[in-house]
C-alpha cells in the first residue's frame, strides 16, 4: 500500500494500518494524533470514500484534509443530507426526493403542499445550522433490499422507493445514517455533520419536475450555496449579487431588445435594437469566416425522418427533437443540428483531394426539446441559432485543420473582452463507435494542435462524444463566471454512415475526416453571455444604438437633424430625442439603455455647428466641429480587422 498523508508526503502504512479490513481512520491513527484532527476522508486509487471504509490491498491510499480542494464536492453532499433532515424536522410530512451537490453548492427536491417559498429559508438554514454544531457521526449501512423496501414504504417515501428501484440487482443498497435521520445513498460522506462547516447559505427555491420529466409530479427544490470557509462563501455572495444587477433578462428590458412570451416558449421574441445587435454579431463572424476560407450555405429547417435515420439522431436523439406528420403520413423532424444538411450539400457532385479541406458554415436555426423547468432566458433557449461550420479534410491536413480553428476561436473572444479561456480535451468514451485506430488519430490531432499552439488544456477521460473527441472552449467572464461555448470535434464516423467521400491523388476514394466547429456555439446564448460580462455597456461597433442626439432647447432642433444625417450616413447608427424634456431626464434615460455616445445640443452649440460628446459613465464631455466629430466617432466605432485566417490581429 502507498500512503499520502494530508500534508503530501508519502509513506509506508504503519502497522496494524496495513491489517486486513483496516479503514482510513484507522492509517490516521496509526500515524498520530494529528492526522487523526486533520484527516476527513481518503483517496483510494483515485477516488474518495469514507474514513470507515475498507481499505483493499496494494491500494494508493491518501488521506484528505478539510481544505483539500477535493473535498468541497463532499461538504455540499454533506450540506444536501443535512438540508433534508432539517426540513423533515420541521415539517415532518414532507416526503424528500434526491438531493446532490451541484456546482457551487447544493440542492434537495421535495414534495410538500404547500411549496417552500423564499420567506422559509431562513428557519431552515437555522435548523440547519443546529445539526451541524451537533456534529452527529454520518454512518454508512449496507441493507438487504427487502428491508430498505420495507423502510421506505412504512415512511411513505415514494421518490425514495423510485430510487431503490433504480439500483441494479446485482449493486448493494446503502444508507446513510446521521442521528436518527437517514438517507438512500452511495456515498462517501465526511466524519460528521460538523464537518461540513458553516460556511453555506440557502439562496433560493425553485420548481422542479421529478426526474426532469414534466408528465412527473412537480416538486420543490431548495438550492444552497456552499464553500470550505466564509472567506469563499462571501467572494460568492458578492458575485451573485454583481450578477442580478448584470442580469441579461433585466437588461434586455431596459435596453429594448427582446421578450419571451408563453405561446412560444423558449423563443426570442427580438425587438428592432436587439435585432440589430444580432445581426452586427453575424457580420462579424461572416467577415471572420470569411477571411478564413469558409463558404456560407443553408440547409431546410425540417427534413425527412429518412435522413435522421441515417445521421442517428431519429434512434439517440428523438426525445430531444420537434416532430411533424403530414397527411401523406411522411415523419419530418426540425433539425436540431445542422451536420446531415451539411453532408447533403457536400454529397452534390465528385470532390477531389484538391478540393479540401472544404468548409462550409452555416448560421442555421435549431430546434431542440429542453424542459419547461430548464429555460432561463437567452441562456437556455429551445430555438436557437448555430453559428455551425463543418470542414470536410484528408487525415494528413487534420491537426492543420484543428489549429486553424483553435486560433480563430482564441482570437474572436479576445475580440469580444473574453482573455481568460480554458480549453478542455475530451477523449473516448466507453459508449463510442468507430475503429481504435480513428479514434487514436483523432485525439492525436487535437493534442498537437494545442501543443503547437502553446495554450494549456485540461484531459477529461472519457467525456468524448459517441462518435469523436472533442476540445470545448470555456470562458471565464468578468465576474469570475465560467461558460462552455466553442466546440471542436473530430469525426471519422458521420462520413462513412452518409458514404461520403472525396478522389485521392492515387484515384481512390476514400472518406473525408469531418470537424464539427462552433465559435460562439449559440449566437442567442453568446449575447446573453456577452450583455452580462460588459454589464450591457457593449463596445460602440456593436452597440445597436451607438449615439442619441438630444437637444437641450427647442432653437437647437434642426441642427440635430442635420447633425444625425451626418452621421447616418458616414454608417453610424444614431438616434434623436427633440421632446420637451428636460435634459437631465432625457441624459439619465439614455445612460439606462446604456447607449455608448450622448451628443447634447444647445443654442450654442446650434450657433457654432458643434457637438457636445458625452461617454456613457463619463462626466467628462468633448466639444468638435461635425467634421472632426464623425471622423472620431467612425474611428472609434470601427469594428475589429483581421487579415488571415488564423485568427491572428494586423490591427
Amino acid at each position: 500500500m502507498t500512503v499520502i498523508t494530508p500534508d503530501g508526503r508519502t509513506a509506508p502504512p504503519p502497522r496494524p494500518a496495513c491489517a486486513a479490513q483496516s479503514t482510513g481512520a484507522d492509517l490516521a491513527k496509526a500515524l498520530g494524533p494529528a492526522f487523526v484532527r486533520a484527516s476527513v476522508a481518503v483517496l483510494v486509487n483515485g477516488q474518495p470514500r469514507d474514513l470507515a471504509a475498507p481499505l483493499p490491498d496494494g491500494a494508493s491510499v491518501e488521506l484528505l484534509s478539510r481544505d483539500d480542494p477535493r473535498v468541497l464536492e463532499l461538504i455540499r453532499h454533506d450540506l444536501a443530507h443535512i438540508l433534508g433532515e432539517a426540513v423533515q424536522r420541521l415539517w415532518p410530512a414532507t416526503k424528500a426526493a434526491i438531493g446532490p451537490a451541484i456546482d457551487h453548492g447544493f440542492y434537495y427536491d421535495f414534495d410538500r403542499d404547500p411549496p417552500f417559498t423564499p420567506e422559509d429559508l431562513p428557519r431552515i438554514e437555522a435548523e440547519m445550522r443546529q445539526i451541524i454544531a451537533a456534529r452527529t457521526p454520518f454512518i454508512r449501512e449496507e441493507w438487504p433490499r427487502e428491508k430498505a423496501r420495507a423502510h421506505f414504504e412504512a415512511a411513505g417515501e415514494a421518490y425514495k422507493l423510485a430510487l431503490l428501484e433504480a439500483i441494479p440487482e446485482d449493486a448493494p443498497v446503502t444508507v446513510y445514517r446521521q442521528g436518527d435521520w437517514l438517507d438512500l445513498c452511495r456515498g462517501p460522506h465526511l466524519r460528521d455533520t460538523g464537518d461540513a462547516g458553516t460556511a453555506f447559505a440557502l439562496t433560493r427555491v425553485a420548481g422542479a419536475y421529478w426526474r426532469g420529466d414534466s408528465n412527473n409530479p412537480m416538486l420543490s427544490r431548495i438550492y444552497g450555496v456552499a464553500f470550505a470557509d466564509k472567506p469563499a462563501l462571501e467572494a460568492h455572495m458578492t458575485m451573485l449579487a454583481e450578477a442580478e444587477t448584470r442580469d441579461h433578462r433585466r437588461l434586455g428590458r431596459e435596453m429594448d431588445l427582446f421578450h419571451f412570451e408563453e405561446v412560444a416558449p423558449g423563443a426570442v421574441f427580438w425587438h428592432p435594437k436587439g435585432w440589430r445587435l444580432f445581426q452586427t454579431l453575424i457580420t462579424y463572424l461572416r467577415d471572420r469566416q470569411e477571411q478564413a476560407g469558409y463558404q456560407e450555405v443553408n440547409s431546410p429547417d425540417i427534413m425527412d425522418r429518412a435522413l435522421w435515420e441515417t445521421s442517428g439522431h431519429w434512434q439517440n436523439y428523438r426525445q430531444n427533437m420537434f416532430l411533424a406528420k403530414t397527411e401523406d403520413d411522411r415523419d419530418y423532424a426540425l433539425k436540431p443540428m445542422n451536420c446531415p444538411g451539411h453532408m447533403l450539400i457536400y454529397g452534390q457532385g465528385t470532390k477531389s483531394y484538391r478540393d479540401l479541406p472544404l468548409k462550409l458554415a452555416e448560421f442555421g436555426k435549431v430546434h431542440r426539446y429542453e424542459p419547461s423547468g430548464a429555460l432561463h432566458g437567452l441562456l437556455r433557449v429551445r430555438s436557437f441559432t448555430q453559428d455551425d461550420a463543418h470542414i470536410y479534410c484528408t487525415p494528413d491536413q487534420l491537426t492543420a485543420e484543428c489549429l486553424k480553428v483553435n486560433d480563430l476561436v482564441l482570437s474572436i473572444y479576445r475580440d469580444f473582452g473574453f482573455e481568460e479561456v480554458r480549453i478542455k480535451l475530451s477523449t473516448r468514451p466507453e459508449n463510442r463507435i468507430g475503429a481504435e485506430e480513428s479514434w487514436d488519430r483523432a485525439e492525436s490531432a487535437l493534442r498537437e494542435a494545442l501543443d503547437q499552439a502553446g495554450h494549456p488544456y485540461t484531459v477529461f477521460e472519457g467525456e468524448g462524444a459517441f462518435y469523436g473527441p472533442k476540445l470545448e472552449y470555456v470562458l471565464r467572464d468578468a465576474i469570475g463566471r465560467d461558460w462552455q461555448c466553442g466546440t471542436l470535434q473530430v469525426d471519422f464516423n458521420l462520413p462513412e454512415r452518409f458514404g461520403t467521400t472525396y478522389v485521392t491523388a492515387s484515384g481512390e476514394k476514400a472518406a473525408p475526416v469531418m470537424l464539427h466547429r462552433a465559435l460562439f456555439g449559440s449566437l442567442e446564448r453568446f449575447t446573453g453571455i456577452l450583455i452580462e460580462h460588459v454589464a450591457g455597456h457593449l463596445p460602440l461597433w456593436l452597440a445597436p444604438v451607438q449615439a442619441v442626439v438630444a437637444t437641450v432647447t427647442e432653437a437647437a432642433d434642426d441642427w440635430a437633424v442635420e447633425v444625425a444625417q451626418a452621421l447616418r450616413q458616414a454608417g453610424l447608427r444614431v438616434e434623436t430625442d427633440l421632446r420637451n424634456e428636460k435634459i437631465g431626464y432625457k441624459v439619465r434615460e439614455h445612460a439606462l439603455q446604456k447607449i455608448p455616445l450622448q451628443i447634447v445640443l444647445g443654442g450654442r452649440e446650434a450657433a457654432n455647428r458643434t457637438l457636445t460628446l458625452r461617454r456613457h459613465g463619463s462626466n467628462d464631455t468633448q466639444t468638435l466641429a461635425l467634421e472632426a466629430a464623425v471622423e472620431t466617432l467612425l474611428a472609434a466605432a470601427r469594428p475589429p480587422r483581421h487579415s488571415d485566417d488564423h485568427g491572428r490581429k494586423t490591427r
